[in-house]
């Protein structure tokens, strides 16, 4: 190997290394990965101009995750034909991804030190979250969000449910729209939350609104929203259960009003 690395050679060194990364991964055996890949990185980017690779190893990074979720990681999720088996899988396979970004954020460290703040681009953390956003959420976003209402509605009904994988793939609505280290709800809100309100209004309206009153429609919901769902929905729901949940008497609501206004001031 000559004083400067080439681009084709360096990038075979770095895929060679994240083979073996995504086989660990993937359960397949593979030997260890070594030094080799965050040597390369360095090296090719802090050589002097023409071969100064940064830019070209930028894109090869999102290239990674593109590649590797398009023919791996999406299939595998929808080829699961259950609501649960296809839950399960979203949740491992979001488990990986992040172990993923991990491992190459520290081996690309270089780009997030140096190149990306000067080029003011996406962090390599957000560069990964955001290949997963693009092509496993949107891609799985409304099978997802049905499939835990479903499970939501059968808690309803007395059935048991496994709670922790819905918490969990709730907490990827949440974590996949975060930016920066900074919490950004709009997935969570727009792809789930929304959705979820609107069914429990209908839920309660196809299963005998008359016989639930609107303080214990709020009382029931928020042991949901205390286990697995975003602490900020519950200020949604309270709206919902004060003026859209049951159609009540005038006599009745007003009565529930003035039990649900204390059962808030005891929470708070």
């Amino acid at each position: 190997m000559g004083a400067n690395i080439e681009l084709e050679e360096g990038w075979e060194i770095i895929q060679k290394q994240i083979t073996k990364l995504i086989n660990i991964i993937e359960g397949v055996p593979e030997s260890s990965m070594d030094a080799s890949i965050h040597a390369t990185v360095y090296t090719m980017c802090t050589q002097r101009y023409p071969y100064d690779y940064s830019a070209e190893v930028y894109h090869r990074y999102k290239g990674v995750y593109n590649d590797y979720l398009s023919s791996k990681v999406l299939p595998a999720i929808q080829e699961k034909n259950d609501d649960v088996p296809m839950l399960q899988e979203l949740v491992k396979r979001w488990a990986n991804h992040k172990v993923m970004v991990s491992k190459l954020c520290r081996f690309f460290n270089y780009l997030d030190r140096f190149y990306i703040p000067r080029r003011k681009l996406p962090s390599l953390k957000d560069v990964g979250f955001g290949c997963f956003r693009e092509i496993v959420h949107e891609n799985m976003k409304v099978k997802v969000r049905d499939a835990v209402i479903v499970l939501i509605n059968q808690e309803r009904q007395g059935k048991e449910i496994d709670r922790a994988l819905v918490k969990d793939v709730l907490e990827i609505f949440v974590d996949i729209g975060n930016v920066n280290g900074k919490e950004n709800l709009d997935y969570y809100v727009n792809d789930f939350e929304t959705a979820f309100l609107t069914d429990m209004v209908d839920y309660y309206t196809r299963n005998g609104s008359s016989a639930i009153t609107a303080v214990e429609c709020f009382r029931r919901e928020k042991d949901t929203i205390s286990y697995y769902l975003h602490s900020s929905t519950e200020e949604k729901l309270l709206k919902q259960a004060q003026g859209q949940v049951l159609a009540e008497s005038s006599q009745k609501a007003e009565s529930s009003q003035k039990v649900l206004e204390k059962e808030v001031q005891c929470d708070a």
